[in-house]
């Protein structure tokens, strides 16, 4: 085994390196911010990623985190504040190598193992669950958060959370709700469920890893792994209300169709997902649920580029400012009391919607490289 890590301000210390044979781990190491992705971690990423696509001695990639987290996100509040410093293209650069990162994993051709133990949030989200293997764990705590922070589920969330059973990415996408492991196993976001004791084991056995063959992979796997129930109150057991309620047109009608629900008996998840709904952003509501929907008849390079031009329109403020409201309300002061502009969902009309969803003025669509075969998650392939 060798190790490769310095701090030259590249990148090299936030991802850490270890060579096993054919297998290579790599290690998310921003431990004091939850391993939050910052613009320098997003590089390495990328560099290293295509450097082992094309090296016959790289067979597999191992992710994980350092710490208690696997990855709690994008370092949002690092984004809105370079914005506040300086010019908005900052986070559009951010966005950018941050969504190309994202599409070279969804369609790579060497299988990624994810150890998802512990947090697993917004862009973690995106360099694990775009991966041919997502392993969770007992401790494993998995969220979309973003309409709480002023923005909405991007990283190709629309793609994959659009291809969860039923409306359950609806609920996931808008509510924020945290999902924990036996749940991510159950809808398909985590195709393994492997317990935190037996994770030492796992590795070691894929260190040892000569192929590339998924079929391999997934047999080692299967022999740490186990089917686990699921809460007796998971929202997933009531597929048929989630349905029922998210499969509305407008946000306004889910939150009626919530209310309704909630009348016949006060079910946690139901009165949970209105108090968090009520609590978001009425126009990262808005713009969340049509993401979603429109990520139903698109493929993941298609979701990507639409993400990217809303991203660019919530970083220029050329609708609304709640992103660094809400930057400002959960990260900064912490006050968690945010002042959406828009305030409610009733002052939103189509053509504030629509905006997002534009062409950003004088601004370049997201290109993303050409890759060999199609670009599709393994979502779809479970």
């Amino acid at each position: 085994m060798a190790s490769a890590q310095d701090t030259n301000g590249d990148g090299t210390d936030q991802v850490l390196v270890e060579e096993y044979g054919f297998t290579r781990m790599l290690a998310l190491n921003r431990p004091r911010q939850l391993n939050a992705l910052s613009f320098p971690m997003i590089m390495r990423l990328l560099k290293l990623f295509i450097a082992y696509e094309g090296d016959p001695k790289v067979k597999l990639l191992i992710m994980k985190g350092n710490g208690r987290a696997f990855c709690a996100g994008g370092d949002v509040a690092a984004v809105a504040h370079s914005i506040t410093e300086g010019h908005w293209t900052f986070g559009a650069n951010f966005f950018r190598n941050e969504f190309t990162l994202n599409y070279i994993i969804a369609t790579y051709s060497k299988p990624q193992v994810s150890i998802l133990h512990s947090i697993v949030m917004g862009g973690g989200a995106g360099v694990s669950i775009h991966g041919r293997f997502r392993v969770a764990t007992e401790k494993t705590v998995f969220a979309m958060p973003e309409t709480a922070l002023g923005l909405f589920p991007d990283i190709g969330a629309s793609y994959f959370l659009s291809r969860l059973p039923g409306f359950f990415g609806e609920y996931v996408g808008l509510t924020g709700v945290r999902l924990d492991g036996p749940e991510m196993l159950a809808c398909g976001l985590a195709t393994h469920f492997v317990p935190s004791m037996k994770l030492a084991s796992l590795e070691e056995s894929l260190t040892r890893v000569d192929t590339s063959d998924p079929n391999v992979i997934c047999a080692i796997i299967d022999q740490f792994s186990q089917q686990v129930p699921l809460k007796e109150n998971s929202a997933y057991n009531r597929l048929d209300l989630i349905d029922k309620c998210f499969s509305k047109r407008t946000v306004e009608e889910i939150l009626s169709a919530l209310e309704q629900e909630g009348e016949n008996g006060a079910i946690e998840w139901i009165m949970a997902a209105i108090q968090s709904l009520k609590k978001a952003s009425p126009i990262s509501l808005k713009i969340s649920l049509r993401s979603i929907r429109e990520g139903r008849l698109q493929g993941l390079d298609q979701c990507l580029i639409r993400e990217y031009r809303m991203c660019c329109h919530v970083l220029r403020k050329d609708v609304s400012r709640d992103f660094f409201e809400g930057c400002r309300a959960i990260l900064v002061d912490k006050d968690r009391n945010p002042k959406w502009e828009p305030s409610r969902l009733d002052l939103i009309d189509d053509k504030m919607v629509d905006r997002y969803f534009s062409k950003v003025d004088d601004w370049e669509d997201l290109k993303l490289p050409t890759r060999r075969g199609s670009a599709a998650t393994s979502i779809s392939k479970l």
